[in-house]
């Protein structure tokens, strides 16, 4: 049980070559559950560069971007230098032939470690969003043609982070929503110089772009660990519908109809450590959220359905084991077990949701850290 449950977990999202028209779509990084998981069945459990390899497609540069797939059609981000700017490509499931790449981003990075095509893209089944670390923010059809565009950055003001800002649009309940977890001052010169530099989260219209709402999210984080690289998780516990956001030494939850903040958990961080960035995003699973402190910290469980301030004390466990954490990989929840990629050190471990007791922990064959997320 416990080896075939593994090497099922071997078939990481990036096994797009066995994909087909009859497959589940993938409409956005972490899947039609939000949580990494798919109810697909049949995909190899083994696979590498020259095995059970369908087709290749040569990209025009780097991107960090997680394909997602509607129908016989896959979508993601690459850096084209020669266009110098971020290009959004379709590429055909069945043969990884281009259909269509238009650039949609200008710019391709502000720092040697990362570059603008991090965040992946979404879509309904009639738009696509994109969006790239300089902000740009683009909605295009099936075919290419732009629906939509605007730049978060010249409307909100410039991205106050150290590092290149990366989030990935979501798209529930006929919103697209996006969230902006940044330093309350400039960082190394980018922000507002006057004014605030507000945490937010943004809700539009995807069919026009338009706002529909923009929440402040504040934090007592300091420095470098207001700064957040996560995605806001949709969830429907017991009836209601909220967006998980964690980020600045805590984790809420907020009424997706008006960004409300129904309840807020924390801290990871009692010290107030200032260059704990945050990556993983929200996990959530059998009535229970995951999030993911930095660094080697460990990994905390809270239930869900909270609302106002929910006390340290609240939590029902906390990982105590050190290759138990992630400072980059999100979770993944599948077939009812929580499942944590410890990319640093490489260890991939299994946990049950009510008691985070560790059923197993598999180290992995890799050569350098590991910065994908685990997909079921």
């Amino acid at each position: 049980m416990t080896s075939l449950r593994f090497a099922a977990l071997l078939a990481l999202g990036f096994s797009i070559s066995s994909i087909s028209v009859q497959a589940d779509n993938w409409p956005n990084w972490r899947g039609p559950f939000f949580n990494g998981s798919s109810e697909e069945k049949g995909l190899p459990t083994k696979f590498s560069r020259s095995e059970r390899v369908a087709w290749k497609a040569q990209l025009p540069g780097k991107g960090a971007s997680t394909p997602i797939v509607w129908d016989n059609a896959v979508f993601l981000t690459s850096i084209d230098e020669e266009q110098e700017g971020v290009v959004a490509i379709r590429l055909s499931a069945t043969s990884g032939k281009v259909v269509w790449s238009k650039k949609f981003g200008e710019g391709t990075h502000q720092d040697d470690r990362s570059g603008y095509a991090s965040p992946s893209a979404v879509t309904d089944g009639k738009l696509v969003f994109f969006f790239s670390g300089s902000g740009d923010l683009a909605a295009l059809d099936f075919d290419g043609n732009e629906v939509w565009k605007r730049n978060i950055q010249n409307e909100y003001g410039q991205f106050a982070f150290g590092w290149t800002f990366s989030t990935s649009p979501v798209l529930y309940n006929e919103t697209l929503y996006m969230q902006v977890l940044q330093r309350d001052v400039p960082a190394n010169g980018r922000g507002r110089p006057n004014g605030p530099n507000d945490s937010y989260i943004l809700a539009l219209d995807p069919q026009t772009g338009r706002e529909k709402w923009r929440h402040i999210r504040p934090a007592k984080a300091v420095a470098e660990s207001l700064e957040a690289f996560t995605t806001p998780t949709p969830i429907v516990h017991a009836g209601r519908q909220e967006l998980l956001v964690a980020g600045g030494d805590c984790l809420t939850g907020h009424d997706p109809a008006t960004g409300a903040e129904l309840w807020r958990w924390g801290t990871w961080n009692p010290d107030r450590i200032g260059h704990w960035r945050l990556v993983p995003s929200p996990t959530y699973g059998n009535g229970v959220i995951l999030a993911c402190a930095p660094k080697g910290e460990p990994v905390y469980a809270v239930n869900a359905g909270k609302n106002g301030k929910v006390l340290s004390t609240d939590q029902i466990w906390l990982t105590k084991d050190k290759q138990v954490s992630s400072d980059v990989p999100t979770p993944l929840f599948y077939d009812g077990y929580f499942y944590i990629l410890n990319g640093r050190n490489k260890f991939l471990s299994c946990l049950k949701p009510g008691t985070g007791e560790v059923e197993w922990t598999q180290r992995l064959d890799a050569k350098v850290k590991l910065e994908t997320s685990p997909t079921g």
